[in-house]
């Protein structure tokens, strides 16, 4: 049976944003979108780093003539942690605002729309730890992208630091889903290179993951190839040439269509060994996906050999039918070279990661199981181990 015939006989939602829009200059549809939504007090969210250049108050001036009441918060950096969403809640709880623009990177947009989503509960514990899943939200919310990786803009996903477990968690929920995302390309032209690499690659590890994922169907596998074809073509020439508006455009739509199979597929193995690293050595999470990748690939790919025929086409690297074993092989060394290309790091001893730290995350990884269920492969804390081990190394390291 060929993959175009293997269907997964579940039955399926299909979940997307109300209103998804991607086009250069979409920014400024912004003020359309408020005004539909019938807005009576704004907090824009946002990170420290996108108040300082200025682009937070380019959404304030957006506003402004609409004369709506508008407050920030901007007290992001670097990856956020349920203690600070906790704080965004209580924040903009007092400010009683009924529409929460988020403009960022991942973390910004997680933040905004899972603030949008608490406000008015409670009691956010059985939230925050996941016995609870947020089934609706009273505040309205629109989310900007300002790099293209994570995809938050599409996604029922939102990733937060534990500070008390050092581990990182993904809340899903439903409501997280924004009102309107608006993806214009122009936002991501100021992305720095390390950060377009991390985020791109990121966004590939969506696409290749849900694409073998078990919860995959027909539909979610159309988004996931698209991304793969758009990210081969366009993600060397957007970090190296940050300035190539074309390239920028494909990498907005790898982003956004990779997210939107996370968002109903769902991911696996990658994801569920990079978390820890984010959770106990504060490593970025595209980076983490990226490094860990080829290694993780090169064990789980045994198990969806047609699919890795496809991959490999998908990226131009060749048609496999003939030799479908020496797919996973072309695919593998795709993702070493791409590391290379790309200037990201080759192996977690680079990472100032210690060798004896392994074992402490393997056996975090191992616990994430809503994840390693999605995976074609099952995988032991052992094999997880050898995993890590590998990674730590680096190819063929000693």
């Amino acid at each position: 049976m060929s993959v175009d015939q293997k269907i997964n006989y579940m039955n399926h939602d299909f979940r997307m944003p109300t209103v998804f829009r991607v086009g250069v200059g979409t920014f400024e549809t912004l003020v359309n979108e408020i005004e539909t939504l019938k807005a009576k007090k704004v907090a824009v969210v946002s990170d420290k780093g996108l108040e300082q250049v200025g682009v937070v108050q380019k959404v304030i001036d957006l506003i402004e003539p609409l004369s709506v009441p508008t407050v920030t918060y901007t007290n992001i950096a670097g990856e956020p942690t349920f203690q600070l969403l906790q704080e965004a809640v209580q924040t903009l709880e007092v400010e009683k605002c009924d529409l929460i623009i988020g403009i960022g990177g991942g973390s910004a947009l997680d933040v905004a729309k899972a603030t949008a989503a608490l406000c008015g509960k409670d009691d956010l514990h059985p939230y925050l730890s996941g016995a609870k899943t947020i089934e609706t939200r009273t505040v309205k919310c629109i989310l900007l992208p300002t790099t293209s990786g994570t995809g938050s803009e599409v996604t029922m996903n939102a990733i937060f630091g534990d500070e008390e477990q050092q581990v990182k968690r993904g809340l899903v929920s439903p409501a997280f889903l924004p009102d309107v995302a608006i993806i214009d390309p122009e936002l991501t032209i100021s992305c720095p290179p390390r950060v377009t690499a991390a985020s791109g690659v990121d966004a590939f590890t969506h696409a290749i993951e849900s694409y073998i994922a078990i919860k995959a169907t027909p539909l979610t596998k159309v988004y996931s190839e698209k991304a793969m074809k758009l990210f081969t073509s366009n993600i060397t020439r957007a970090v190296h040439n940050g300035g190539d508006l074309e390239a920028r455009i494909g990498m907005s739509w790898v982003s956004s269509l990779a997210g939107v199979a996370l968002a109903n597929a769902g991911v696996g193995a990658v994801h569920a060994l990079a978390y820890p690293l984010g959770g106990k050595f504060h490593i970025e999470h595209g980076v983490s996906n990226a490094l860990l990748m080829p290694f993780v690939f090169e064990v789980i790919g045994k198990t969806c050999t047609e699919e890795m025929i496809d991959v490999a086409s998908f990226l131009q690297l060749g048609d496999f039918k003939s030799q479908p074993h020496e797919a996973l092989k072309a695919v593998v060394d795709y993702m070493y070279q791409l590391l290379g290309d790309l200037d990201l790091p080759i192996s977690l001893s680079e990472l100032g990661i210690e060798e004896e730290s392994l074992p402490m995350l393997a056996e975090q990884a191992v616990k994430i199981d809503r994840l390693l269920s999605n995976t074609p492969y099952k995988l032991s804390e052992q094999k997880i181990l050898g995993i890590y081990q590998s990674a730590f190394k680096g190819r063929g390291g000693n």
